[in-house]
C-alpha cells in the first residue's frame, strides 16, 4: 500500500504522437517537460529522470523511454511518476488500469496525472480514472477512423500514397501522388511479364534474372533512400543481382503495373494490434486507370490466370499448358497429366495421358467417378483443330459468324429487344408522370382540397405503381445491358480468334486468352460400336459454339 513520503525520486514522462491530433504548444514535448519540471520544483521533490517518447502512439506501451522508465521503477531508481494527463501514460484503457491499479502499487510507485487530478494516493480522485482512460481510447479510435477515412478518400481519387514507389515507376515531379513510368527499369517489368506469358514459371524467371545480373528491386529502393551502402559493398556486389521467388511473384501479382492502385493488401485485426495480415487479391480495394500502365491490362489479367493455373511439368519434361483449364465432365475435378504406361516415344507429348485427379486419388469406389483418360496428343490436336476451324470461319465471314454468336448468347431476338426498349421508355415516362402527380397531390392536401383519408388512399396506389415501375425498369435495363455486353464480348472474341487461322502449335497464353474451360467425358461406344469421347470447349464470353 502506498504511503505519503517526502523522499520522492521523481520521473516525469512526456509523450506526443499523431494520435494526439494537430500539434499545439500546450501538448508539445517541450511544454510538457516545462510544466512538469515546474510542478516538481514547487513540491520540493527530487527530479531523478526525464523520459520522453516523441512520435510514439499511446495505444500500446512498446515505447523505448516508457520501457526505460518502468525498468528504473522496478529497480527502485524512481518512486513517483508524473505525466501531464492520463493520455500521456497510455490511450489503452486496459493498459492504463493495469499500470495505475496493479503494477505501480506493487512496485511502490506513486503516479500523478497532473491536469486530470489523478493521484494514486488519493482514492477519491482515482474513481474518475477508469472513465477518463476509456474516453482517451475512444478518442484514439475516432481519430484513427478519421485518418483512415481521409486516406481512403484520397486513394479513391487515384492518388498514390506510398513513401517508396514500385519498381519500374517514379513519382511525377509535378505531383507527388502521381506515378509515372521509370523507363530505366520498366523494361525489366515488361520482360518478366513476357517470360510468364511464354510459359515460364516463377522459379525459372527468377533464375534468368539472376543469371543475367539484373539488379533486384531492393537495390533501386536502397539507392533512392541513400541506404545502399548499408546492404551492399558496391555496384558489383553479387547480392545485388540475386532475385527471390517472392520478388518475381510480387511483381507479377501487383496491379500497379496495369495502371491500377491497390489498397488493403495487408490489414490489421484490431486498432491495438501490430500484426498486418495478408488479404486475398479478391479482397483488395482496386482503383482503375490511376496512372499509365507498363503492362496492358488485358495482358496483366492473362498473367493472373497463368499464375493461378500453376502449370507444372511432369518428370518427363512435358509442359502442362492445359493445367487449370481441363476438367472432368462428370465430377468437375481437374484432369492431371501423368506419364503413360506404354512404349516410350521420342515425342514427349505422346508419352502423356490426362486422368481425372479425383478418381486417381481416391479410386472409383470413394470418388464415384471413372478415369476419363485421354491422350495428351489427342487433346492437343482436338483443341488446335477446333480453334483453327472457328478462326477460319471468323476470317472468311466475320459478320456472319458474329451474327450467329450474338443470337446464340443473347436471350432476346431483335423484335424482343425493340419491344423491351419501347416498354422501358414508356415505364420511365409513366414514372416521371407519377412524380408530378405526387407533387400535385401533396399540394392539394396542404390546401385542404383533399381529405387525409383520400390522400392516403390515392398516395398508396401511386406508391405501389412506383415500386412496380421501378422494379420493371431495373429488370429491362439489366436485360438490355447483358445483351449489349454480350454483343461487345462477341465482337472482341471474333477479332481475337481470327488471328489463329494458321495456328501451328498451342501454348498456355493462347489457351488462357481464348478458353474458359475444357471438359472431357468418359469413353463410350456409340450406336455403331465405335469408341467415342466428348471434348467440350467453353470459349470465353461465348461458351460452347453452336455453329
Amino acid at each position: 500500500m502506498l504511503r505519503q513520503t517526502d523522499e520522492y525520486n521523481v520521473g516525469i514522462y512526456c509523450r506526443y504522437s499523431k494520435d494526439d491530433g494537430k500539434v499545439q504548444d500546450c501538448s508539445s514535448i517541450t511544454t510538457q517537460k516545462s510544466m512538469l519540471e515546474k510542478y516538481v520544483k514547487e513540491q520540493n521533490w527530487k527530479l531523478s529522470s526525464i523520459y520522453s517518447d516523441d512520435g510514439f502512439t499511446g495505444l500500446n506501451t512498446d515505447r523505448p523511454d516508457f520501457q526505460r522508465m518502468i525498468t528504473d521503477a522496478q529497480n527502485g531508481k524512481i518512486n513517483l511518476i508524473i505525466t501531464k494527463d492520463l493520455s500521456r501514460l497510455s490511450r489503452s484503457h486496459i493498459e492504463t488500469d493495469m499500470y495505475i491499479e496493479i503494477l505501480f502499487p506493487n512496485m511502490g510507485v506513486r503516479y500523478i496525472a497532473l491536469n486530470d487530478g489523478i493521484d494514486t494516493l488519493n482514492q477519491s480522485g482515482m474513481d474518475i480514472a477508469p472513465f477518463k482512460s476509456i474516453l482517451n481510447e475512444m478518442y484514439s479510435r475516432d481519430l484513427s477512423k478519421k485518418i483512415s477515412s481521409a486516406k481512403r478518400a484520397r486513394f479513391l481519387q487515384g492518388k498514390f500514397m506510398g513513401t517508396t514507389t514500385p519498381y519500374g515507376y517514379k513519382k511525377s515531379p509535378d505531383d507527388k501522388n502521381l506515378l509515372i513510368i521509370d523507363e530505366e527499369h520498366a523494361p525489366v517489368i515488361r520482360r518478366i511479364f513476357q517470360l510468364c506469358k511464354d510459359g515460364l514459371g516463377i522459379g525459372r524467371i527468377r533464375q534468368i534474372l539472376t543469371d543475367d545480373k539484373v539488379p533486384r528491386p531492393g537495390v533501386i529502393t536502397f539507392k533512392n533512400m541513400a541506404t545502399f551502402h548499408l546492404f551492399f559493398e558496391d555496384e558489383n556486389d553479387p547480392n545485388c543481382f540475386v532475385w527471390s521467388n517472392n520478388s518475381v511473384r510480387g511483381i507479377l501479382r501487383n496491379p500497379v503495373y496495369a495502371g491500377r492502385l491497390a489498397s488493403q493488401k495487408r490489414v490489421s485485426p484490431s486498432l491495438k494490434s501490430k500484426k498486418r495480415l495478408s488479404a486475398l487479391p479478391e479482397d483488395w480495394l482496386i482503383v482503375e486507370n490511376t496512372h499509365e500502365p507498363i503492362i496492358p491490362p488485358e495482358d496483366f489479367d492473362l498473367v493472373q490466370q497463368l499464375i493461378t493455373s500453376r502449370r507444372k511439368g511432369t518428370s518427363s519434361g512435358y509442359n502442362n499448358i492445359f493445367s487449370g483449364l481441363i476438367k472432368c465432365a462428370d465430377c468437375g475435378y481437374a484432369l492431371s497429366s501423368r506419364t503413360a504406361h506404354r512404349t516410350k516415344s521420342e515425342n514427349i507429348i505422346k508419352n502423356i495421358n490426362y486422368t481425372c485427379n479425383h478418381y486417381a486419388t481416391y479410386g472409383k469406389e470413394k470418388s464415384g467417378c471413372t478415369s476419363h483418360t485421354i491422350e495428351a496428343y489427342t487433346l492437343h490436336q482436338t483443341v488446335l483443330g477446333d480453334i483453327r476451324y472457328h478462326a477460319k470461319l471468323a476470317v472468311e465471314n466475320s459478320s456472319g459468324m458474329l451474327e450467329k454468336i450474338i443470337k446464340q448468347i443473347t436471350k432476346n431476338s431483335d423484335t424482343e429487344t425493340k419491344n423491351l426498349r419501347k416498354e422501358l421508355k414508356s415505364a420511365k415516362a409513366r414514372l416521371s408522370e407519377i412524380d408530378t402527380l405526387f407533387v400535385k397531390l401533396y399540394e392539394d392536401k396542404s390546401t385542404d382540397k383533399i381529405t387525409e383519408r383520400n390522400y392516403k388512399l390515392v398516395s398508396g396506389k401511386y406508391e405501389d405503381e412506383q415500386y412496380k415501375l421501378t422494379k420493371r425498369i431495373d429488370e429491362i435495363s439489366e436485360k438490355l445491358n447483358l445483351d449489349d455486353d454480350a454483343k461487345t464480348n462477341a465482337k472482341e472474341f471474333v477479332n481475337a480468334i481470327s488471328n489463329y487461322a494458321d495456328l501451328i502449335e498451342l501454348d498456355a497464353e493462347i489457351l488462357n486468352r481464348l478458353i474458359e474451360k475444357i471438359t472431357v467425358s468418359e469413353s463410350y461406344f456409340d450406336e455403331n460400336g465405335d469408341l467415342q469421347q466428348d471434348v467440350t470447349i467453353y470459349y470465353k464470353f461465348i461458351g460452347v459454339f453452336d455453329i
